[in-house]
């Protein structure tokens, strides 16, 4: 039998400007054995991934509209419900981990240019590099619209948040 998912809704904390990490652990805390975890968010929140990911989960992310996101958390070895989510990618976008990747060669900082110039400026260096070649970008926000482009081009990626809110990106040429 499986156990209905445990909801926690953190849209309107985040719409408060609060921080609703601590919301997550405890309804994390409070999942019976084998129970899925179902988050709804203003945002994919890829960080997370990550930190359920070392807890034993897998994430499964969907746009549900109006710029909100359902992520199913399902622990390691489970399918989740096939009518729920799409599974997302691994956290760092494309690769397993573990996978060695050449240092970057080339260093682009766009925090501090206006959509679309981050995207185009990233996407124009990586056709520039031969293939397994990577590049690193630092972007003003997470760059959901560059992930689908570099999937589309055959591109692999890592990102994540750094502390001072930026987003730093790793791609390597396909």
């Amino acid at each position: 039998m499986t156990l209905p998912y445990y909801e926690v809704d953190v849209r309107p904390i985040l719409r408060e400007g609060g921080e609703p990490f601590s919301a997550i652990m405890e309804a994390v805390d409070a999942l019976a054995p084998g129970q899925s975890l179902r988050l709804l968010a203003t945002f994919k929140p890829i960080p997370l991934f990550q930190v359920l990911g070392n807890r034993g989960f897998e994430p499964a992310a969907r746009e549900i509209g109006n710029g909100d996101w359902e992520v199913i958390f399902t622990p390691a070895g489970q399918q989740p419900d096939p009518g729920a989510a799409e599974p997302a990618p691994a956290v760092d976008g494309a690769i397993t981990t573990g996978e060695i990747w050449p240092a970057p060669v080339v260093e682009l900082d766009n925090r501090d240019l206006e959509p679309p110039e981050p995207m185009v400026r990233t996407l124009q260096a990586v056709e520039a590099l031969s293939p397994g070649q990577t590049l690193a970008a630092l972007l003003p926000r997470e760059p959901i619209f560059l992930f689908e482009e570099l999937q589309a081009r055959g591109h692999l990626w890592r990102g994540a948040f750094e502390p001072d809110g930026h987003y730093r990106v790793v791609i390597r040429r396909g």
